[in-house]
């Protein structure tokens, strides 16, 4: 006959975490610093899953490429500690458009409090702007809108640096909205989704391999065909995470 205690822990089992969030990572979620906008979007966003994926561990340095209002800056901050180095790299062609527009400059992670390492910087074609190789470069949710942007020319430039920006070794991940197989330029302009298949091949062709893909932010129930700040499917839409690794 099975024990009791038997008998609970076999209940118990299928609730444990196949793999333990790190310290550290736990401890960037819990940082006393993130802003309650922030703590507010983790059930959407995962944070502990993302970091985990993207392998982030402390003394790394990371680029964050175009951080938006810094919701995973402040995360990698914290995570990598003050022996690492975060480096929020803002395309100059979303600058301009920015200026064009006679919107604010966006808003600079580097300011706040206890974020002495973080780091501005300005990416070009060439360059994310990084003074040294990194451990990690992180883009979430914007990979399509270089692709609208400048095209495959732009979505090319954007890998090619992210790979010379990386270590050998090193880990690039791309988040984004999953649109519809085969979606065109004319469909991401509309939609703000990308196709995975086609970012996959135009990261491999960066000469990249890849590593991992995470299921943690797919979303079957989405149709993929709303534009993703549409109100029915804004902050649930499906998503794909992939990690490259730069050979060594």
């Amino acid at each position: 006959m099975t024990s009791r205690p038997l008998l609970l822990a076999a209940l118990l089992l299928p609730l444990t975490p196949a793999v333990a969030v790190p310290p550290g990572i736990t401890a960037a979620i819990s940082d006393p610093g993130r802003p309650a906008a922030d703590r507010d979007r983790d059930a959407n966003r995962k944070p502990a899953a993302m970091l985990m994926f993207a392998q982030v561990k402390p003394g790394q340095s990371v680029i964050d490429y175009l951080p938006g209002k810094g919701y995973f800056t402040r995360l990698f901050s914290a995570a990598v500690g003050p022996k690492g180095s975060v480096y929020a790299a803002q395309p100059q062609i979303y600058l301009d458009r920015v200026a064009a527009a006679g919107r604010p400059k966006p808003p600079s992670v580097a300011g706040e409090t206890g974020r002495g390492n973080v780091h501005d910087t300005i990416a070009n074609s060439g360059s994310l702007g990084a003074p040294e190789p990194v451990d990690l470069v992180w883009t979430s949710q914007n990979y399509h809108d270089i692709h609208i942007w400048g095209g495959a020319q732009g979505t090319a430039a954007l890998n090619k640096a992210a790979f010379e920006a990386l270590k050998p070794g090193g880990v690039y991940v791309v988040e984004d909205h999953a649109g519809p197989a085969g979606l065109d330029d004319a469909g991401m302009g509309k939609l703000h989704r990308i196709d995975e298949a086609l970012v996959k091949r135009e990261v491999l062709a960066a000469g990249f391999k890849l590593d991992g893909e995470s299921t943690v932010l797919r979303n079957p129930a989405d149709p993929r065909t709303a534009n993703v700040f549409d109100p029915s499917i804004r902050g649930k839409t499906d998503q794909f995470v992939l990690r490259f690794r730069k050979p060594r």
